[in-house]
């Protein structure tokens, strides 16, 4: 795409090889410590099994950048966002850009002190453009749009009546829309025209074995 590399990861994002940045949507790190606040009981290890998993992406790639298009945290401070700072300190290198969603709603002083470079609306870097809400972005003179927020799926049927839902990453002709990186996330189920391509993200069928990614069109 546009003379570009990309890598799909089956952990929800991808890899961009000539600019050395690695790419994700929709982390809402802090979810599940907003819903204990609430009195829902939603264990702590959802939160820590979706950091373990973007340290070892980019263990696996080593970006010099990493982009997150929108909706980073879920809502206002909890604890949850103290390990998270805790976690920015062990990569004190590694450059980090955040597009700002509509549940990024921190104070700006928490932002500048996990050294995040905070971009409100639309992101340009070299032939692409970065936004959150793709409703929201101006597709006009602009470079090929990566975006988020709907946490895009897609349904895969078997023999018989059988279905199954999966995450997916979603290129169409003007904007392509990641999947949700936090595992704690729905899907939103879309259906794409004959010429967009789908890339859904399947589950492995055995404990520690990679999952995979199939091209449905």
């Amino acid at each position: 795409m546009k003379n570009q590399t990309l890598w799909l990861s089956h952990e929800r994002c991808l890899f961009w090889e000539e600019e050395k940045v690695l790419i994700l949507s929709d982390l809402h790190l802090g979810k599940s410590g907003h819903f204990r606040k609430s009195g829902i009981a939603i264990p702590q290890g959802v939160f820590k099994e979706d950091l373990q998993c973007l340290i070892s992406q980019i263990q696996f790639f080593n970006p010099a950048q990493l982009l997150i298009v929108g909706d980073l945290f879920h809502s206002s401070s909890n604890k949850e966002h103290d390990l998270f700072i805790k976690w920015r300190n062990d990569f004190p290198q590694l450059v980090i850009h955040l597009v700002e969603g509509n549940h990024d709603i921190l104070h700006q002083s928490f932002y500048k002190e996990a050294a995040i470079e905070v971009h409100s609306g639309e992101f340009a870097m070299g032939v692409f453009n970065f936004c959150h809400d793709i409703s929201h972005c101006s597709l006009q003179n602009c470079g090929y749009t990566f975006s988020g927020h709907i946490h895009p799926g897609i349904l895969l049927y078997g023999a018989g009546r059988q279905s199954l839902r999966f995450p997916c990453f979603y290129f169409g002709k003007e904007y392509a829309v990641l999947p949700a990186f936090g595992k704690f996330t729905g899907t939103y189920l879309i259906r794409p025209e004959e010429d967009e391509q789908v890339f859904a993200i399947l589950p492995s069928e055995k404990k520690g074995v990679p999952g995979s990614i199939m091209q449905l069109q």
